[in-house]
């Protein structure tokens, strides 16, 4: 096979992304997104939100192209959904497995590029991928707010579990963390999404102080 004839099969394969489904509903709810309309959204965050970055060295090419490549292993693996602890156990095994014959597709040079950016956005050890791992976490999280939670509640999922997963926001974007925190408290507040231990005790600290201040 050719340079061009290896880029091509690359090509072909990864339209297979456009039929993995994802948990998020687009923000219409009509239906869910698929992972190549996330891994698009994700891109095109990077230089809307940029002024959020950790660092103005932050290389803004690199982080949209962790994002273009990142969710490319779940047309072998599948999309894993991130409150399910039990499809997680063999996550990494499933998707380092599909990253090499994806990426093996590729002519070496660049087979060898994709791999390093996948690893080093699973990583966040670079400032870009903490950066592109923020925004990952903020894209969902804006969506299943603006759809009042639907995915949350059909799921049973708590707010402290919505916390831990958007945790990467505080290092990979900390100007956006009060921005993320903001939508959950909100969730809550709204009834989107069921409060978890910290969040009842403010919910009871409001409903008291509310009964407080009526009588």
């Amino acid at each position: 096979m050719t340079r061009l004839d290896r880029q091509m099969q690359f090509l072909v394969e990864i339209d297979k992304l456009k039929q993995v489904a994802r948990q998020t509903l687009l923000i219409d709810g009509q239906r869910r997104e698929n992972s190549a309309e996330h891994s698009w959204h994700i891109a095109v965050l990077a230089p809307l939100l940029a002024e959020y970055a950790p660092g103005p060295a932050v290389d803004l090419a690199r982080v949209m192209q962790m994002a273009l490549i990142h969710d490319i292993v779940e047309i072998d693996a599948g999309d894993t959904y991130c409150y399910d602890p039990e499809a997680g156990l063999d996550k990494a095994e499933r998707e380092t497995a599909a990253a090499e014959r994806l990426f093996g597709l590729l002519p070496e040079d660049q087979g060898c590029h994709f791999m390093a950016l996948w690893q080093e956005f699973e990583a966040r050890r670079t400032p870009e991928a903490r950066f592109a791992a923020a925004l990952d976490r903020i894209q969902p999280l804006v969506h299943n707010f603006m759809t009042e939670g639907r995915q949350w509640r059909i799921h049973g999922v708590r707010s402290h579990q919505v916390r831990a997963r958007i945790r990467p926001v505080r290092e990979g974007a900390p100007r956006l963390w009060q921005f993320a925190e903001s939508l959950i408290d909100q969730s809550v507040a709204r009834g989107y999404l069921e409060p978890g231990g910290e969040d009842r005790a403010k919910t009871f600290e409001a409903v008291a102080e509310e009964e407080f201040l009526n009588h």
